[in-house]
């Protein structure tokens, strides 16, 4: 006993499942929150990556002969 999902639409108009559209719901919100927090420069700190990267290159030329 099969019965289509009309819980709602995708945006081509196909069928979808309560799970889907509760799904899609998620999604959506956590494009919109990572969306807002690169547009106020919310991305991290870059000089602080930078730092830690040097660090673990310091650590990897004193191990063996690393080159870049």
């Amino acid at each position: 006993m099969a019965f289509k999902g009309s819980a709602g639409k995708s945006s081509t108009g196909a069928s979808m499942s309560k799970y889907d559209v509760e799904v899609e719901k998620r999604l959506q919100a956590l494009e919109s929150k990572a969306h807002e927090e690169c547009s106020t420069g919310g991305g991290g700190d870059v000089a602080a990556l930078e730092a830690k990267l040097d660090k673990v290159i310091k650590v990897l030329h004193s191990v063996a002969d690393f080159d870049l």
